[in-house]
């Protein structure tokens, strides 16, 4: 079995076709049932987040995998796969390793840094676990990338590298000017109550804002939210969803972050506020906007959105694995899976829409964080209106120049992408390594049983002097053997010596393979275990 991602992100599909493939939660749990479903899948995990949306799976087969993962997210997220393919990107093995390090640790995310794509990955880990979707590799696939990225944080200087989105956006907004000099004495209306909204409120407060005003669907979350703002010294107010119109015509700036599905501020409503009515553009053709639980962001922890390095798997070298594993590859294939590894390479110039900079003064700034999008992206033709959204901080974020510290997480990620190889071959011979020394143990049962028919007068003491002095001799001329096929086994192309090892003592291949499932019901175990605490 073998890993493989199929996904598209912020770097390879323009925000029009994230938006439409956003999956909500439901989505998420019936693609990955479906995938687990799939001949060629033995797990699955998917990665859903604002900015990306991946499919995990440990497959058979290279060519099948990436045909049936691509067509089950094609299915899933209502984009039709000739459509979509050309937004797909594909990693396979140590690249789909280094590429999911590379994701925890903030390097291919919007801004260099990101630190809230580690709370996504641990999430996307519970739900494999709660609907036992991931198996060995998968569970230590993603321990592993949360252990990376943490590394990555608390080793480098990689925080400093990026800011948070809402910091980023404003910075945006601001075109040069210090934010706390921009945001001094103005009013914002902050348009949702969840962790991205919270985190946008908090900023414009510490910014230095006049006057911070809340407007949520559920009033309470809205009131909290106030109450938190007003112990900070800042003055702050909760109002209806219906009054956000009103409000538009008093405020200076206005943040959206909801998990509507459909648009929150539409274009005439904005002409409207500022007395300069517009009809509303027309939604891109094939447009339909997707049920989504808005940006995910845990505020608590939420350092920086990020995005940085692109992804750079080409299918010619996820070929060469493939032939070493003996499966054939032809070249209409590798065409077709060209045109999905080559999308890993970075995004796609003439699908980004630059964002015109105002010739006047702005009158209502505006900034939009949420997917799918909350605000029409038409106010921008609106005479005194600054719109920066998702599309535009990509763009922006794609001309930062890159910290000096990207590179000291860099080789991290590729220290720990060769770590968890050695680790995972290692790991393939345990269980034929387990089942020789199971065979020994009965070898030497057997003799002992013979012994005692022979010599019925040894007493207790003797018999267990003799069991003992058995078994350290079988122990000593396995010890040696054993440990080196275990470090062999680690090294690239070590795959063949369990095979040599079965092949030379002759073990049962149910044996092994009873072992492996032992295995695999201790990973179930534990992902019970780990769901029960996360209950408690």
């Amino acid at each position: 079995m073998s890993l493989l991602v199929v996904g598209l992100s912020h770097r390879s599909a323009p925000v029009s076709i994230l938006e439409r493939a956003s999956l909500s939660a439901d989505t998420q749990v019936k693609l990955l049932q479906d995938t687990l479903a799939a001949e060629p899948a033995a797990e699955a995990a998917v990665l859903a987040t604002c900015n990306r949306i991946e499919l995990y799976a440990d497959v058979d087969k290279f060519h099948a995998g990436v045909a049936e993962l691509s067509t089950l997210l094609a299915q899933h997220s209502g984009v039709g796969l000739e459509e979509l393919t050309p937004y797909l990107y594909v990693h396979y093995e140590d690249r789909a390793v280094h590429h999911l390090f590379s994701v925890a640790c903030g390097l291919d995310s919007m801004v260099v840094g990101e630190g809230q794509i580690l709370g996504q990955i641990k999430d996307t880990l519970a739900l494999g676990q709660e609907l036992h979707t991931a198996g060995r590799l998968l569970n230590d696939l993603f321990q592993q990338a949360l252990r990376v990225g943490k590394r990555a944080h608390s080793e480098t200087g990689i925080d400093r590298a990026g800011q948070s989105l809402v910091t980023f956006g404003l910075e945006q907004l601001a075109v040069g000017v210090p934010v706390e000099t921009w945001a001094k004495d103005k009013r914002a209306l902050v348009i949702g109550a969840g962790s991205m909204s919270s985190l946008a409120a908090a900023t414009l407060a510490r910014a230095g804002v006049r006057e911070v005003i809340v407007a949520n669907r559920t009033p309470g979350r809205a009131e909290r939210l106030v109450e938190i703002l007003a112990e900070s010294g800042t003055a702050a107010r909760a109002v209806p969803m219906g009054d956000v119109a009103r409000e538009l015509t008093r405020v200076d700036v206005a943040v959206s972050c909801t998990g509507a599905t459909g648009l929150v501020l539409t274009a005439q409503a904005v002409g409207e506020a500022l007395g300069a009515p517009v009809a509303a553009a027309p939604a891109p053709a094939g447009h339909a906007p997707a049920a989504a639980e808005g940006c995910p962001v845990d505020f608590a922890a939420t350092a920086a959105a990020g995005a940085g390095l692109a992804a750079y798997t080409a299918v010619a070298e996820a070929a060469d694995a493939v032939r070493e594993q003996g499966e054939p590859v032809d070249a209409d294939s590798l065409e077709l899976h060209g045109s999905w590894a080559d999308n890993a390479t970075g995004a796609r110039p003439a699908a980004r829409r630059r964002i015109p900079a105002q010739s006047g003064p702005v009158r209502l700034a505006l900034l939009d964080l949420a997917m799918p999008r909350d605000i029409d992206a038409a106010v921008h033709r609106i005479p005194g209106v600054r719109l920066v959204d998702i599309e535009s901080l990509a763009e922006a974020s794609a001309d930062a120049p890159m910290a000096a510290d990207v590179d000291q997480v860099r080789s991290i990620v590729s220290d720990e992408v060769a770590a968890f190889g050695a680790a995972q071959r290692a790991a393939h011979i345990t269980p034929t390594v387990v089942a020789l020394r199971a065979m020994a143990a009965d070898v030497v049962a057997g003799e002992v049983a013979r012994l005692e028919g022979r010599l019925p007068d040894l007493d207790e003491k003797q018999r267990a002097e003799v069991t003992q002095t058995v078994r350290r001799v079988v122990d000593k001329l396995l010890h040696a053997p054993t440990v080196r096929i275990k470090q062999l086994a680690a090294e690239p192309g070590g795959a063949g010596y369990a095979d040599a090892l079965r092949t030379l003592f002759d073990l049962d291949p149910e044996t092994v393979a009873a072992v492996s499932r032992a295995d695999l019901n201790d990973v179930d175990v534990k992902n019970r275990d780990a769901k029960n605490r996360g209950r408690s």
